[in-house]
């Protein structure tokens, strides 16, 4: 198949649309849906992750994406009981694989944002990843390839209309790549620069200690921002991202956005939220809006009269700000990356409050010494890759 006709582009309005291949083979199998434009755009940027996560890390790589950004990213380390909880897998008698751990986590990050994702999975599909797939509101899967009781499982979901990729893992793209934009092509040689375990090696600071758990976190920063629009920021914590700023114009509203999305993560494994008096009959989509505003500034949309009894059995007490931050105080050895340089040290200083301990990021502001000092102040690992790694 050398072309696939689709629906419509990013918008109902925007037609003809397709993909196509110039030379050869397209390299994917549509088993299961009509997946369109934007879920294809998905689809291969999330499978360019965690094919590469999987080859810095030798383990199984999942990502959840919206909007040709990852919202998570992990590999497929063993959860938790907290994660269990936190990431409403707790009630499934399943003996999770590394790969469906790998997708939990992705998804379970930062599930406000992986609502409706595109799914990418490094290896073959299984039935107890499917299972977990089956449960939530995603549009889509890409994979190399897919078990018959996985197949079976996903081909149910949205009454046969989910849609199933199937990709080939051997398949090597041109190393030129063009688009086109406003009638111009726009032409670059394919961004190959392979992460690995020296990419780390330039330590700035007073303290050059990177174990090498930090070592993999910061590959899956690294990784991640990759493939995410910049300007962006990523925290990294036990193998999974735990907060990604996404397409900011300013550095420090990436860290901001990033940082509080690692908060959130935090805060879910608070006993404040993780003993939330849920009814039993809220679905989890309405579970993690009510603990997202709860949270937040906004808690009173859940904890007003009238507003609660809707969702609890009884009214929570307000989670304050002085235990919240008592919380996050407990929050350690986060990683932090960032596609491009720190310009000013308030990205420290502002990383510092959400547990960073190991930063990377290419260098080359005129005010790295500044950076590097404040750094210093808190005890910081940082790392200058001299890489740019800048995705539009």
């Amino acid at each position: 198949m050398k072309e696939l006709e689709l629906k419509y582009g990013c918008n109902p309005n925007q037609k003809p649309s397709r993909i196509y291949m110039e030379n050869g083979e397209l390299p994917i199998k549509v088993l299961s849906g009509k997946p369109g434009y934007i879920n294809f755009l998905d689809a291969f940027n999330g499978w360019q992750l965690v094919s590469e996560l999987k080859k810095a890390t030798g383990l199984p790589a999942a990502t959840s994406f919206k909007h040709v950004s990852p919202a998570g990213a992990a590999v497929g380390l063993p959860l938790s009981e907290v994660e269990r909880k936190i990431y409403w897998v707790d009630d499934m008698d399943v003996e999770f694989t590394p790969l469906a751990n790998a997708y939990i986590r992705a998804r379970g990050a930062d599930r406000m944002s992986s609502f409706g994702d595109f799914i990418s999975l490094s290896d073959v599909c299984d039935k107890e990843t499917a299972l977990v797939i089956k449960r939530e509101v995603s549009d889509g899967v890409i994979a190399p390839g897919y078990t018959e009781e996985a197949l079976e499982l996903l081909k149910s979901k949205k009454s046969g209309n989910y849609n199933v990729i199937e990709i080939d893992p051997n398949y090597v793209p041109a190393p030129i790549e063009r688009k086109e934009v406003f009638g111009i092509t726009f032409e670059q040689g394919r961004n190959e620069l392979v992460i690995d375990e020296h990419f780390f090696d330039n330590m700035v600071t007073e303290n050059k200690e990177l174990p090498e758990s930090a070592k993999i976190d910061l590959a899956i920063a690294m990784i991640t921002l990759k493939y995410t629009q910049s300007n962006s920021v990523c925290y990294v914590k036990g193998g999974q991202a735990i907060g990604i700023g996404a397409g900011q114009q300013s550095r420090i509203h990436c860290t901001r956005l990033a940082g509080s999305k690692a908060d959130n993560w935090w805060l879910r494994q608070s006993p404040q939220v993780l003993n939330l008096p849920f009814k039993a009959d809220i679905k989890r989509a309405d579970r993690d809006n009510a603990i997202d505003l709860y949270m937040g500034e906004d808690y009173m949309d859940v904890l007003a009269e009238g507003a609660w009894e809707n969702i609890f059995t009884e009214k929570p007490a307000v989670f304050t700000a002085e235990e919240k931050r008592a919380w996050l105080d407990k929050n350690t050895d986060v990683a932090l990356g960032s596609d491009a340089f720190f310009p000013f040290g308030d990205n420290i200083e502002r990383a510092h409050r959400s547990g960073v301990k190991y930063v990377a990021q290419p260098g080359g502001s005129i005010r790295d010494d500044h950076v590097i000092d404040t750094c210093n102040k808190y005890g910081m690992a940082m790392a200058f890759t001299g890489i740019r790694l800048f995705h539009h």
